[in-house]
């Protein structure tokens, strides 16, 4: 691709910035050109002209008031008090400084934090590099801290690598493919830096992330409601952006459903695990990623059949999560006495999932009072495990009702030694162990039974738990939570997992300094200390949205 400042080489995924007049991130910020060039595709303008444009404001989801920008639930921003003005707790300050450490930079601007900053380990591997996912928190914490140039500078960045051709092997993927994560390479002599992308070609299993695109759009939300600044999300570079990514995940096919069909590996939980199919996590992230679009894409000549598609596709996931994905203690009761074999519309068991695969431990663990979603649904088959993270996001994004979020909220105080122990939080639950662990991990030497994604505790997960807690009036759950974190994680040198029943032990291949666990302290002790903070990530139920399905057991055929 050549850009109106410089021909850059592209080998595969590799972006190499060869003289100083080339994409420099110092003229990301300039100010306004008047003689634009409006004819001029993307791929062809300068990376200087990105993100330049501001219209007037036109009341982008009400961020102003009479009282200036505000980042939600109509108070002030927290940059309005002062930079770090939330660290009462002697733990804040060092996160702060081993946040800052693990910063990038490309030529003199930071541009992404790197996933762990553990000089022990024996083996860099990919945690040198910045992970779209990973930064998500480290940005929340840069917002909240009213340093918002960082995440500018990310999401501009991240948007540049969209662009390039995506190969894997001789296979090109499409065109709105977020990477996975990038690394800067210096060379101090040539005074060189250079790009290197991964857009699942180098990742364990060759799965490209679909998660990426999602967390991108609804970063830059985040920013846009924390900050007030129309422009970034207003430039046709970011609308083209975020189109790519929609057009990608709401193309017709042989679908008859409305949720994404995905591989294992395309998330947080980059291996295999047995989320194949439908997994909760990518259903939450998109549906959040699509509300958070339809708020600021433009209803333009290209804009507007996007938006029409997003507002059905909304109506189709929110109705489908809601009546099949929702489990608890009725829905159960249910579920073991469906028939089999039904045929036609007026099914019952339309997944036709047999009752003899309900897992034992269901039983005992669903308590009377409470619910979650269930990890996945397909055909013949119902994945029962409890996953943090797709769960909290159906609570901010409003996937889940207000009724739905309470009960999730009543499971995690049910069973708290199962799903919090001794340091939050549990990215699945229960462990896969014996001969399934087998079947379902490949004999996956990582993923034994309580240790790292099977049934692991995350750090990182207590930011999510806590935007949830406060968003559903249960401060005093994160307060809990947050103070287990802090009884280990500078002890123990804010480790990636720990491992465990109850969370008790470090990850056994866990790395020290991990940049996401020390971000999401931060982010979670912000938000509880200020929770208008929780405007960023969380959006109201939209009343629009059909109800749940009312399930009967008594409809015949």
């Amino acid at each position: 691709m050549e850009g109106a400042t410089g021909v850059m080489r592209k080998v595969a995924s590799y972006i190499s910035m060869l003289d100083d007049g080339e994409l420099d991130l110092d003229r990301l910020l300039e100010k306004p050109k008047m003689n634009i060039e409006r004819q001029r595709s993307f791929d062809e303008r300068s990376f200087s002209e990105l993100s330049i444009k501001i219209r007037p404001f036109d009341g982008f989801e009400n961020m102003f008031s009479a009282g200036g920008a505000r980042s939600g639930f109509d108070t002030p921003l927290s940059s309005a008090t002062g930079r770090n003005s939330t660290e009462p707790h002697p733990m804040i300050a060092e996160a702060w400084d081993a946040l800052r450490r693990s910063l990038v930079y490309l030529r003199g601007q930071p541009v992404g934090t790197i996933a762990a900053v553990d000089h022990a380990a024996e083996e860099v591997l990919n945690y040198d590099q910045v992970f779209l996912r990973d930064f998500v928190p480290s940005a929340l914490a840069f917002l909240m801290n009213g340093e918002p140039e960082i995440v500018k500078n990310f999401l501009l960045k991240t948007l540049l690598l969209q662009g390039w051709e995506k190969r894997v092997d001789r296979f090109q993927l499409g065109q709105g493919v977020m990477p996975a994560s990038f690394k800067i390479l210096h060379d101090p002599l040539r005074q060189v830096d250079t790009v290197v992308a991964d857009f699942g070609e180098s990742a364990i299993g060759r799965v490209a992330p679909v998660d990426s695109g999602f967390w991108w759009i609804i970063l830059l939300r985040a920013y846009t409601k924390s900050t007030g600044d129309l422009s970034l999300a207003d430039s046709p570079e970011c609308q083209k952006g975020m189109r790519l990514i929609l057009n990608l995940c709401l193309s017709e096919g042989f679908e008859t459903f409305p949720t994404l069909l995905c591989a294992d590996g395309c998330s947080m939980i980059d291996r295999r695990m047995g989320v194949y199919g439908y997994p909760i996590e990518i259903q939450a992230l998109f549906f959040m990623a699509l509300r958070c679009a339809l708020i600021m894409i433009k209803c333009d000549a290209e804009g507007k059949d996007i938006v029409e598609r997003i507002v059905k596709r909304l109506h189709a996931l929110s109705y489908h999560m809601r009546s099949y994905f929702w489990l608890d203690f009725q829905q159960l009761n249910d579920i073991y006495r469906y028939k089999t074999e039904e045929y036609s519309h007026t099914a019952v068991n339309k997944f036709n999932v047999i009752p003899h695969s309900i897992p034992e431990w269901v039983f005992d663990f669903m308590p009377t009072r409470g619910g979650y979603f269930v990890g996945n649904v397909s055909p013949a088959r119902m994945d029962f495990r409890w996953f943090a993270l797709g769960n909290c996001v159906a609570i901010l994004s409003s996937l889940a009702t207000p009724e739905q979020s309470a009960a999730i909220m009543d499971l995690i105080e049910a069973r708290w030694e199962e799903l919090v122990g001794e340091m939050p939080l549990k990215i699945t639950y229960p462990a896969l162990e014996g001969h399934e662990w087998m079947i379902v991990t490949g004999y996956d030497p990582k993923n034994t039974r309580w240790s790292y994604h099977n049934g692991g505790s995350w750090p990182v997960l207590l930011w999510l738990l806590t935007a949830a807690c406060i968003k559903t009036g249960r401060p005093q759950i994160a307060r809990q939570a947050i103070e287990l974190a802090e009884s280990r994680l500078v002890k123990d040198s804010w480790p990636e997992y720990y491992d465990g029943k109850l969370g008790r032990f470090i990850g056994k291949q866990a790395r020290k300094f991990q940049t996401w666990s020390i971000a999401g302290y931060l982010v979670a002790k912000m938000m509880l200390e200020d929770p208008s903070h929780l405007g960023m990530i969380t959006l109201e139920e939209d009343k629009t949205m059909k109800p749940i399905l009312k399930r009967s057991t008594s409809w015949t055929r």
